[in-house]
């Protein structure tokens, strides 16, 4: 295992940023008790053993610890690898290790999400109310998409034509959750990204970014993907590679590279993942570095609910990319009302939320809470776990709507004004 926790001086700042120890107020469920605790593994003493599988998993992967490390502790790659390492001890839990199996695959991932497509079609509601993953009733959950995204556009989509003169190729990593449940962002991220001038690509073979995997033990299964995300990405003639999801664009820009040079790839893959990463851009900083471009209204071209709109930032946006909240500030049109905890983890995690519910519950409570003094009637997310875990969570009195910052903007922009063809410094030179 790399040794990155030697540097660690024990002051205790990762606490004060760690979700997890916030509500629990326990020492063993901090990053600094982690990383005590992987070190005395790694100097064999301490035992591999269920209770230090325990400590290591309960944890949300959120990466602050390491952004916020002044000795410079990489907490997010060394707890991946021990991950791996005590369920490679001890296994893992069954439906976790289902889940691994379908997004190593994406035909079994297709196939998984047409059955539960089925499911929620003859399921009566007040059935899956009766059921619950972690502490969320099923019928929370969203609806899946009826068609996959990546099926219902091309594989190549031309500019809108009153974009004018074409801008530029860029391609787009959909992720999994824009093709399997959320494809209104999908198409809100084609529209931007055409309107703005762009040629967008969405490569069919493309597959599971690989962190869930790489979080529960799938290392194998994750180099798999990865491999063949690199072959489907990386074309000298892509200006951007775009995402819309923070977690998967924390991969393209950190695992990729770094699987590459673990598992000894060869310097000419290991090549072609640092050009993915370079070229990876959150899709609220492309339009951000187009801003001054666009004009919105008020008024919405389809509905959405009239009031103050307000944010919630991803961990992965906030330690990887740029907060989208500088987005909604310097739009006029946009009546934009921030939380008290705005930049606050939201406790999903990915399977998080689902293996320690009464965590995640009280991590997310408090959001709500304070999203209910704000008097927002949208709240903006571009995670789609945060998506799922917040909204689940909100009471049906609340009439508070979720959804992408890309779907909002797309619903309020009004036109495109090109000037010139200017260079972009914010944007890889867009």
């Amino acid at each position: 295992m790399r040794e990155s926790s030697g540097n660690c001086g024990k002051c205790g700042i990762c606490l004060s940023v760690c979700p997890v120890y916030k509500v629990l107020k326990e020492e063993q469920a901090s990053p600094r008790a982690r990383v005590q605790l992987i070190r005395a593994y790694g100097e064999k003493r301490l035992a591999s053993t269920p209770l230090l599988k325990e400590l290591i998993a309960k944890c949300l992967m959120c990466g602050s610890c390491a952004a916020n490390c002044p000795s410079g502790v990489d907490h997010y790659s060394s707890f991946m690898e021990m991950r791996s390492r005590l369920i490679d001890d001890h296994g893992d839990r069954l439906e976790i290790r289902g889940l691994v199996y379908l997004l190593a695959r994406e035909r079994r991932l297709r196939m998984a999400m047409g059955m539960a497509r089925m499911g929620q079609g003859v399921l009566p509601d007040r059935v899956a109310a009766r059921f619950k993953l972690g502490n969320i009733a099923v019928d929370r959950f969203p609806r899946l998409n009826s068609r996959q995204f990546r099926k219902t556009v091309p594989e190549e989509i031309a500019p809108a034509k009153e974009a004018g003169q074409e801008r530029g190729t860029v391609l787009y990593f959909t992720g999994c959750a824009s093709n399997y449940i959320y494809g209104e962002t999908g198409e809100a991220v084609v529209g931007l990204l055409t309107r703005l001038g762009y040629r967008v690509i969405i490569p069919r073979e493309q597959s599971c970014c690989s962190v869930p995997m790489l979080y529960h033990g799938g290392v194998d299964e994750a180099l798999t993907n990865i491999e063949q995300n690199i072959k489907s990405f990386h074309r000298p003639d892509i200006k951007a590679i775009i995402v819309d999801c923070p977690t998967c664009g924390s991969a393209l820009k950190h695992e990729f590279a770094a699987m590459m040079e673990r598992f000894d790839r060869g310097e000419l893959m290991r090549q072609k993942a640092l050009d993915i990463a370079e070229k990876t851009l959150d899709i609220m900083s492309f339009v951000y570095s187009h801003l001054s471009e666009m004009r919105f209204s008020r008024d919405s071209s389809t509905p959405i609910p009239e009031g103050p709109v307000s944010y919630h930032l991803p961990c992965h946006l906030k330690n990887s990319f740029v907060s989208a909240e500088r987005v909604l500030n310097n739009i006029a049109e946009v009546d934009y009302v921030a939380a008290e905890d705005t930049s606050e983890c939201c406790g999903g995690g990915g399977t998080f939320f689902y293996e320690y519910p009464e965590v995640a519950g009280k991590i997310a409570g408090s959001k709500i809470d304070n999203i209910r003094r704000t008097g927002a009637k949208t709240w903006l997310t571009d995670c789609p776990v945060c998506r799922i875990n917040l909204s689940a969570r909100l009471d049906s009195a609340d009439d508070i709507t979720m959804m992408h910052p890309a779907k909002y903007l797309q619903q309020k922009l009004v036109d495109v004004i090109r000037e010139e063809d200017g260079d972009c410094d914010s944007c890889n030179g867009l």
